[in-house]
Parts: C-alpha cells; sequence; structure tokens
C-alpha cells in the first residue's frame, strides 16, 4: 500500500526541523559575530560546506526513515485500532482485538477488548430474550415454509410491483422448464426480487387484480381470478391468483399465484375431441349406410346380385365400424396409462406399503430385505403396487409360495425392485403371459397389463432364477426421482437445514420512483460474480474458463440462485494457473464457448447491481468478449477492493482473503468462481452496515467513494 499524507509528513518533518534549526543557529551565529570573526568563520567552513550539507541530508534521511516507522508502528496505530474496532463493533459478537503498537496502544486494546466482552455478554443476553420472544414467530414461518415446499401445485407470491417473495420447490421445477433459454450457468426465471413479468403479461395480471378488487369491494370472503396464458417458450399455463393483505379488510399488499401447467392436457384434450369427432362422423356415415342396405335388402323383388352385394356393403361397414371402435378403445387404454403422474416417493415407503397390500390381498408372509433407505423414486404407486400385488398373487396361488420378499437397491442410475420368493421357478412362456396380461386384484379387472406399468415408468422388467439359494424373482429396474440440486458445492458455504427459497420481510418494501443511484444500498438487488481465468492479461490474449455468480436480494445472500459455468477458452491452459484453480483443459473440452455463456449470465444479472473483488480485473475480460456475444454488461459496478480501501484505509492488506478475515468471514472455497463469489458476497454485505455508519447510504455516494479511491485507478 503507497504511503498516506501522515506517513509523508512524518518522514519530511525530520528535514525540515533540521533545516530550520541550522538556519536560526546560523543567524544566530552570525548575530554575534565581529566582522573579522565572521569573515574567519567562513573562511573555516567554506572549503567544508559539502561535507556539513552531506551529513545534514544523512541525519535529515535517518531521522525521517526513524519518524515514518515511529509514525507508521505507534502514531498510526489507533487509526488501524479504530477501524478494526468500527468492523467488531457492527459484526458478529465474541472476536477481540489483537494488542499491536505502543504500550499505551496495547493498554488501550486490552481496555477495548473488556468493553467488547461486557458488551457481548449484554448482546448475548438480549439476544436469547429477542429468540424466546420470536420463538412463535419463527414456528410459524417454518410452518408456513414447509407448507409450502410440500404443495403439489406450484405457488409464487408476489408484492404488488410483481416482485417474487416466495415459491416452492414445485414452481421452481415447473419454471426451469418452461424457459426457453439453454441451461447455462443455473439461470433461471425464478428467484426472489425478480420480476413475475419475465413470464407473464403486466396487463393479464393488472386485470386479474382489477377482478380481485372489484369482488374485495362486493364484499367476497375469498376472492381470486383466473387466466390462461402462453409463456413465451410456447406452454400453456392456468393461473390462480388470490389477494394477499396486510391484515383483515386491510389493503392489498400482494398476490399469490398457482400454476398449473396445462400444455398437455390441452393436447390430448384436443386429440381426444378431434378423435372423437372424426369417429363420430364416420360412424355416422356408416350407420347411414347400413340402414339404406338394411330397408333395401328387405325388398321382396331385390334381384340375387344386388342382394349379395348389399350384403357385401353390410359386410364392409360393420368391419370398418369395429375397426374404428377397437382403435378408438385402444386409445382411450393409452391415454388412461400415460395420464398418470409420476410422483416422488420414498423408497421404503413404497416397499412398506406393497407388502402391506400382498399380505392384506393374499394372506400369506412379506418380508422387505436389502431395502436401501436413502432412495427415492418417481412413479406412480397405485399401479406399481397393483403390478406387484398382481404377480404376487399368481406366485402365491399357482405355486403355493408362503413367503414374498421386496427388495429395492440402486442399480446405477436406475433402482432395483425384486419381487422374490424362495422355491419353484416360472417358465418364460408363463412369465412373458403374466407379463402381457390384463392385471385382476381383490377382484378387481384392470385395462392395464405390467408391461404397461413397466412403460409408463420406463423401465425394464424381466423373470431371473438364481439356482444356488433356490430363489426365484421379478425384477423391475425404475426412474430415481430426481437428485435435490446442490446448493453449495465442497467446502463453498455452510449447508441450511431448508432452502432459503422465501423471505417473509419483503412484503414491507415498495419499489421506489427514484433514480437508481438514490436509492439505499440495502434496498438493492446485486448479482457478485468471479471469473477464473487462463491467465492475467486480457488484452495479451488470456481467456475465461469459469464463471460464477450469486444474488444478495433484500439484504440476504440467496444461495441457492446460483451460476456457475465453466467455460471452453479455445486455447491452452497453462500449467502454472492449472495449479492455482484445478481446472484441468479436459474439464472445459466440450463446455460452452464465451459467446453463449456471456448471454446467460446477463440474463442472470437483469436489473441488478453487479458486484466483484477487483472488479476492474473481471470486467476487462467481459468487456472484450461483449461485441461478440451481444450483449453489453452496463450495470452499476462496486467494487469490494475500492469499498475496503474507502472504509479501512489504514489497513495495509486488501487481498479478498484479507479483507474477508478482517469482517469475520470464513473463507472456504477459494479460487473457484462461484466460492469467491460467495465470499465476496458475503463481503460485501459486512461492508454495507460500515458503509452507512461512514455516512455512505446510497449506490451513488457509494459509487463516488470508490471513484475518489486511489486504488480506482488500477487497470488492465
Amino acid at each position: 500500500m503507497k504511503p498516506d499524507r501522515h506517513e509523508w509528513l512524518a518522514a519530511l518533518a525530520p528535514a525540515a526541523t533540521l533545516l530550520l534549526a541550522a538556519a536560526l543557529v546560523a543567524a544566530l551565529l552570525l548575530l554575534t559575530l565581529a566582522p573579522a570573526e565572521a569573515a574567519a568563520l567562513g573562511a573555516l567552513l567554506g572549503p567544508r560546506a559539502a561535507l556539513l550539507v552531506l551529513a545534514l541530508v544523512v541525519v535529515a534521511i535517518a531521522a525521517g526513515v526513524g519518524m515514518r516507522w515511529a509514525w507508521h508502528h505507534f502514531g498510526a496505530a489507533p487509526g488501524r485500532i479504530a477501524e478494526l474496532l468500527q468492523v467488531l463493533l457492527a459484526g458478529a459478537p465474541g472476536r477481540e482485538l489483537e494488542p499491536r503498537g505502543s504500550a499505551g496502544s496495547r493498554a488501550l486494546v486490552d481496555t477495548v477488548n473488556r468493553l467488547l466482552r461486557e458488551r457481548a455478554a449484554w448482546r448475548a443476553d438480549v439476544e436469547a430474550r429477542v429468540r424466546e420472544a420470536s420463538r412463535q414467530v419463527e414456528q410459524e414461518k417454518s410452518r408456513l415454509a414447509a407448507l409450502m415446499s410440500e404443495l403439489a401445485q406450484s405457488v409464487v407470491v408476489c408484492n404488488l410491483d410483481g416482485r417474487i417473495l416466495l415459491y416452492n420447490g414445485r414452481a421452481r421445477l415447473q419454471f426451469r422448464a418452461l424457459s426457453p433459454a439453454p441451461a447455462i450457468g443455473g439461470a433461471e426465471y425464478l428467484g426472489i426480487g425478480r420480476s413475475i413479468y419475465a413470464v407473464f403479461d403486466r396487463a393479464l395480471v393488472a386485470h386479474a387484480l382489477e377482478m380481485v378488487q372489484q369482488r374485495l369491494q362486493r364484499g367476497v370472503a375469498h376472492p381470486s381470478a383466473q387466466f390462461v396464458t402462453a409463456t413465451r417458450g410456447g406452454q400453456l399455463l392456468r393461473v390462480q391468483l388470490a389477494p394477499v393483505r396486510e391484515h383483515d379488510g386491510g389493503p392489498l399488499a400482494g398476490f399469490v399465484l398457482m400454476l398449473d401447467n396445462i400444455t398437455r392436457d390441452f393436447a390430448e384434450e384436443s386429440e381426444r375431441d378431434r378423435r372423437l369427432h372424426e369417429h363420430t362422423e364416420a360412424g355416422r356415415a356408416s350407420l347411414a349406410n347400413l340402414q339404406a342396405a338394411v330397408e333395401l335388402i328387405d325388398d321382396p323383388a331385390l334381384d340375387a346380385a344386388t342382394a349379395a352385394r348389399l350384403q357385401g356393403v353390410i359386410r364392409d361397414e360393420v368391419r370398418a365400424l369395429g375397426h374404428r371402435i377397437g382403435e378408438l378403445a385402444h386409445y382411450t387404454t393409452e391415454t388412461m396409462r400415460t395420464r398418470w403422474p409420476l410422483e416422488d416417493m420414498q423408497g421404503a415407503d413404497f416397499v412398506t406399503a406393497a407388502l402391506r397390500r400382498i399380505e392384506a390381498e393374499h394372506r400369506c408372509r412379506t418380508a422387505g430385505t436389502e431395502v436401501d433407505p436413502s432412495l427415492w423414486l418417481k412413479l406412480d404407486s397405485f399401479s406399481l403396487i397393483q403390478a406387484l400385488v398382481f404377480l404376487a398373487g399368481r406366485v402365491v396361488e399357482e405355486y403355493g409360495v408362503k413367503v414374498v420378499q421386496i427388495r429395492l437397491q440402486r442399480a446405477g442410475t436406475r433402482a432395483q425392485l425384486d419381487l422374490a420368493w424362495i422355491g419353484p421357478g416360472v417358465s418364460t412362456e408363463t412369465a412373458v403371459a403374466w407379463e402381457t396380461e390384463a392385471m385382476r386384484v381383490g377382484g378387481e379387472a384392470s385395462a392395464l397389463t405390467v408391461r404397461d406399468v413397466v412403460q409408463r415408468h420406463g423401465g425394464t422388467f424381466w423373470f431371473e432364477r438364481e439356482r444356488v439359494r433356490a430363489e426365484a424373482f421379478f425384477r423391475f429396474l425404475l426412474p430415481l426421482a430426481d437428485a435435490a440440486e446442490p446448493l453449495d458445492s465442497g467446502l463453498l458455504a455452510r449447508r441450511e437445514s431448508r432452502p432459503e427459497f422465501y423471505d417473509f420481510d419483503l412484503f414491507q418494501t415498495r419499489e421506489m420512483a427514484l433514480e437508481l443511484a438514490d436509492r439505499t444500498l440495502a434496498e438493492l438487488a446485486y448479482t457478485v460474480f468471479d471469473t477464473e481465468t487462463t491467465g492475467l492479461e486480457p488484452s495479451a490474449g488470456d481467456e475465461i474458463i469459469q464463471i460464477g455468480a450469486t444474488r444478495i436480494v433484500a439484504g440476504k445472500l440467496r444461495r441457492h440462485e446460483s451460476f456457475e459455468q465453466l467455460v471452453d477458452p479455445q486455447r491452452a491452459i497453462p500449467e502454472r494457473t492449472v495449479a492455482i484453480h484445478g481446472i484441468t483443459p479436459a474439464m472445459v473440452a466440450g463446455q460452452p464457448t464465451i459467446r453463449e455463456v456471456l448471454p446467460a449470465l446477463h440474463a442472470f444479472a437483469h436489473d441488478t447491481v453487479l458486484v466483484a473483488h477487483n472488479a476492474a480485473f473481471d470486467l476487462r475480460f467481459l468487456e472484450l468478449k461483449e461485441r461478440a456475444a451481444g450483449v453489453r454488461f452496463d450495470m452499476p459496478v462496486l467494487d469490494t477492493l475500492l469499498l475496503s480501501q474507502v472504509l479501512h484505509p489504514n489497513q495495509e492488506r486488501l487481498s479478498l482473503e484479507a479483507i474477508a478475515e478482517r469482517l469475520g468471514v470464513p473463507v472456504l472455497g477459494r479460487h473457484t468462481a462461484l466460492g469467491d463469489a460467495i465470499v465476496t458476497a458475503e463481503v460485501f454485505l459486512k461492508m454495507i452496515p460500515l458503509l452507512q455508519a461512514a455516512g455512505i447510504r446510497t449506490l451513488g455516494e457509494a459509487l463516488e467513494a470508490s471513484r475518489r479511491s486511489a486504488l480506482a485507478r488500477l487497470a488492465y
């Protein structure tokens, strides 16, 4: 770090003091000497003037270095202590200052640390009281969050400006499927603080809100409005809108959207209508032909040849009518089979339910063996249990089996479900016959077969026998439920017990009719990003190989709303940089290029303020690729490096690790793009109250303070 003004003054003060003292002594000495003495002294010192000046300069430099050292270690210590104390006062309790500097400074630090400990104890007592007082409120929030996460319907809650306040996991999955953009970096439509109007036409929602308000004015207790809309991706959604009120009888605070994707239902209904109309018209024509032929064939005057032709017409029409009815019946069976939804279910629960049903239907003993409790299946439990009960019944009734077992284990990317027994095996012909036979369970017949059920699940089914153990079994290979997306990989961040899919405090926010620069830092939305590159010289051909970003909305880090993508640099990656970030050429081979990735990042960062550490470095890489990618990153940018220099001008270290350590942020997952972005986001969140305490409250003030920083002149 460059010396500041106080260090320069400390270094130059001895020279100035010596010069002034020498001039003063010389002037006083000349005043006391007679002219002859003055001439003699001049003759004595004149030849030695250079030596005297050199000695004066050496003494001044030595004194200056000593004074600068003394100022740096003792004079500046109170300033550094004050800066660190501000950090501790704004941060978490429990941390203390490190004694440094003179004995007086160390004594001051000891006193401050005692006060910090007393403050920490006082805060702990207050926080305990607050936790106890708010426990009931938190329980209600948790119940609501749990209820939202378990709902089978997609639910999104917005404020009156259309900003998303809350959503459940099913809505996240559905919006991901609705997005027409390629799945790059994990960017999605849905996110806390994002606008719902990225998906729905604002006029549709406004019209639905008007209808709700009219019904509220008429005194309807639970008003709602419904509309159907097409998304940009070509999907049809049925949307039900219900109001959220600040209190009973109070004004609107927002609205709830409950969504159903009816694209497939609409297509199926249209196809059914088309087929029904087609068969109805064809059947009407056939019946007319049959009626005419029957009326003519009864005529006694009809000759044999004509009667034979009419009989042929009747046979053809009956055959055609039978074919159409059979085709319609087959289509009905197929649509009934494919109409069943597949739901996520824990494998152990499914096995328990199947065993109970088999016991109840066939009065045999059952056992669940080798059941992996961690497996989740994606299945239609009703039809699959029917298939197991049907097969178990055939084995029990026809082969006298007394004990039936069910096993469930992982088999690669699918689940392996076995219906097993000890005893006689089943021939291949019998197994195939049972597979294609319409199932009958408990006296009730089904139009479906075991094969239909397996096909519906996209699975595989066969019979197998192990002669060594005298064991036979039917084996199903079934789909596993989609694994939950990793929120933080490895050591990126601590895991939470429940995803941050909700924010109950956002009902208090409103969009303000102010310029972005006049809005406070606490109310803005941010995209915090970082890059990993092939080197440090973007203008000399180095390229981005990974981009990571996360979002801050309403003062909270949304770890689950992240962007992470490897990038093919289309050039070699030097070994020296691989040692830093661990990204090898094999890892980026086949990944999207920067032209594909930048538009996805731009969409992810839309309508937010960009934040980075040493942002000039990352932005230079982006700027060089903007034209090729067809985007422009013109959002405001805040740099935690510059902001740290503004907040702590007396601190020597300004690396991300040093700043994080100073602010009490754990540094984990460094030198991965998303890991660095998360650390930077946590650092920035710690800085916001410190900036406010320093009088920097708005975005404009933060940008202006950053511009005044000496480090703002960094360029790449």
